[in-house]
Parts: C-alpha cells; sequence; structure tokens
C-alpha cells in the first residue's frame, strides 16, 4: 500500500493541528507504510488533513481516477472562532465550504465522537471515529528533577504551579485563566505556548485586540513563556492542568498532560463525556467552580496524585500503537473497498 499524505498548510499550521498529522505519520512508519507527503496519484489511497482549495483540487482528481480518498475532519466552525481577527465573521461561510470539502471524501475519519456529532450536520459522508492519539515518546523524561528546576527557575515559578500548553486564543479560556489567576494570586500560573494563532509564523496583527489586551493586562501571578522548544518543560514544572477551552475537536494537549499524571481542571463540554468527574479530571461550569478545584488540587498534594494517576491510566487508549491499529485497519479496509463504520475509540 502507497498512500499519498496530504497536510495542505503544511510549515505554516503549528500547534496540535501540525501535531496530529506527525502522529499519523509516525504510525504510517511503526507499520511499515509506504507514504509520499505529496499530492499524487501514483499511491492507492489519498489521506487529506486540511480542507484548503487545493486539498480539494486534489480529492476530485483523485476521485476521478478512482483513487479511495480519506479526509481528516480537524476543521469544524464551531473550532475556528475566537482565534484570530476576523476568525469569527469567516466561521458563518466556512460551515459550506466545509460541508462541500468534506462531501468529497469516500471517507471521514473523525477525532472524537463529539466531532463526529457536529460534521454530520455538515455532510453524510461515511466517517469513523479514532483519536488523534499522542505520541508519549515525546514527553519521555518529563520528571527529571533537573528538567523541572531549569523550568521552574526560567519562568520563575513556585510550586505548586496551575499550567496550561498550547496555542494562546480566545477559544481556549484564555479569560477564564488569566481571571483565575487574579482570583489566586498565591498560586502562579503558567500558559506554555504561541502567543499567536499562527505560532509566529506571521505579524501579530492576526492576534484579536482582545487577546493581546488580556495576556497585556494579566496579573504578576500568570506568566505567558511563549514558545518551548522543549515540550517537556510544561509537565515538568506544573502540577495542575488547567484546560478551560470552549470548543474542542479533541485536545491533543489534555491527553499529553494526563499522560504525564498532571490532574486536569477543565470545562464540562460534550468532547469530554468519556472522562469522569472526580475519577479523572475536575470538570467545571462555571468560574467559581474553576477557582474551587484549582485551590483544592493545589492544597491536597494526595489528591492531585490520585486524580493524575488516574488521567494517566485512561490515556493508555490513546497512545499510537492503540489509535494506529485502527487507522491502519482504516486504511485497508478503505484500499480494499471493504470499509465499514466502527465503533469509536474511547
Amino acid at each position: 500500500m502507497r498512500v499519498s499524505h496530504y497536510f495542505e498548510g503544511e510549515g505554516v499550521v503549528t500547534g496540535g493541528f501540525a501535531q496530529s498529522v506527525e502522529n499519523q505519520r509516525t504510525v504510517m512508519d511503526r507499520h511499515g507504510i509506504d507514504f509520499t507527503t505529496e499530492s499524487t496519484l501514483d499511491a492507492d489511497l489519498l489521506h487529506l488533513n486540511n480542507a484548503g482549495p487545493r486539498s480539494i483540487y486534489y480529492a476530485k482528481r483523485a476521485r476521478r481516477a478512482g483513487i479511495p480518498v480519506l479526509f481528516h475532519t480537524h476543521n469544524t466552525a464551531a473550532d475556528f472562532r475566537d482565534s484570530f481577527v476576523f476568525s469569527n465573521a469567516l466561521a458563518r461561510p466556512l460551515k459550506p465550504f466545509l460541508a462541500y470539502a468534506y462531501s468529497q471524501a469516500d471517507h471521514l475519519v473523525c477525532p472524537s465522537e463529539h466531532n463526529q456529532r457536529v460534521i454530520a450536520e455538515y455532510t453524510d459522508t461515511p466517517s469513523t471515529v479514532i483519536s488523534n492519539g499522542f505520541d508519549g515518546d515525546r514527553f519521555a523524561g518529563w520528571d527529571d528533577p533537573e528538567l523541572r528546576r531549569e523550568y521552574l527557575d526560567r519562568y520563575d515559578l513556585e510550586p505548586p504551579v496551575v499550567f496550561m500548553f498550547g496555542h494562546v486564543i480566545k477559544r481556549k479560556g484564555l479569560k477564564t485563566f488569566v481571571e483565575a489567576a487574579r482570583e489566586l494570586p498565591e498560586y502562579d500560573f503558567a500558559w506554555f505556548g504561541y502567543l499567536n494563532p499562527t505560532g509566529g509564523r506571521l505579524d501579530k496583527f492576526l492576534q484579536p485586540r482582545e487577546t493581546r489586551r488580556l495576556v497585556e493586562n494579566s496579573p504578576d501571578n500568570c506568566r505567558f513563556t511563549g514558545y518551548i522548544e522543549d515540550p517537556r518543560g510544561a509537565p515538568a514544572a506544573g502540577d495542575v492542568f488547567f484546560w478551560p477551552s470552549k470548543n474542542e475537536n479533541e485536545g491533543m494537549a489534555l491527553l499529553e498532560a494526563m499522560h504525564c499524571g498532571k490532574p486536569p481542571v477543565i470545562r464540562s463540554i460534550p468532547t469530554y463525556e468519556w472522562l469522569v468527574d472526580g475519577d479523572d479530571c475536575r470538570k467545571c461550569e462555571t468560574d467559581r467552580e474553576f477557582v474551587e478545584s484549582i485551590t483544592e488540587l493545589c492544597e491536597d498534594e494526595s489528591e492531585r496524585d490520585r486524580i493524575g494517576e488516574n488521567a494517566a491510566a485512561t490515556t493508555e487508549r490513546f497512545t499510537l500503537d492503540a489509535v494506529g491499529d485502527e487507522l491502519v485497519t482504516l486504511y485497508d479496509e478503505l484500499v480494499s473497498g471493504t470499509t465499514n463504520e466502527r465503533t469509536p475509540t474511547g
């Protein structure tokens, strides 16, 4: 089998989106699947990862040539909102555009059940739920005491540290994060990640004024580190993972933090129906609940450890080894023409 694995916007699009593409390629490497990152008809399968005009063009060509097309549904209109300047205005026409793009595929792969339900409102193209998964190898050694001290010292942090990592955008719950830090001056808050939604590849004018204002006016105990070269630095320095995102297709950073045994405090949204409040996370609906949950976990180390251990155990079914078999099976079914919708991961 040869796969044309095309990622429109590669080198510009960053964050969890880009990492999910890398995860797919790692899976193919581990399973010995021959693939190219170029869009070509010299393949048995075309796998697309970003719904742009070039991807639509190649999907049409592939289908005319009898090559099955698989589209990853990373993009939704709701997920696009509150990201950069004009994103909310563009979200309205984005939905019919995505509906058209996804309708060009023979099959869709959705990273979560929630994402699958959303995409079902766009198109009736058959779909299968397969988690983006996470690459635990990227975080090997995160618990090295020297690494922890390095990142605590670099950003002048005093444990217990409440942390987040990912792009600094409003949709991720930026305002909630900043206001929680303001309510809890006795704890240090650190957001590790790019300070604009394009990962620093484009000018900062793409960052909305409100986002800039929230960062600039954040309290002294709230740090925005910008991009860090070593992703292990975030869980090394952090103790409680604060993930108040308002909309997610899955949330790879959450899986990665949980894998490192960090107890997550999350917003109660449909995406996280597979997490159990009080067992492997703390789910919150109001700002007051966020503050109370963070305080309790910061003050109670044993409770931190208990939820963190449960969180790490939960992520075992999202490792690349676990989800990789599902992706390869889907590839085989598409190439052989025997595709069936299967039970979702998780």
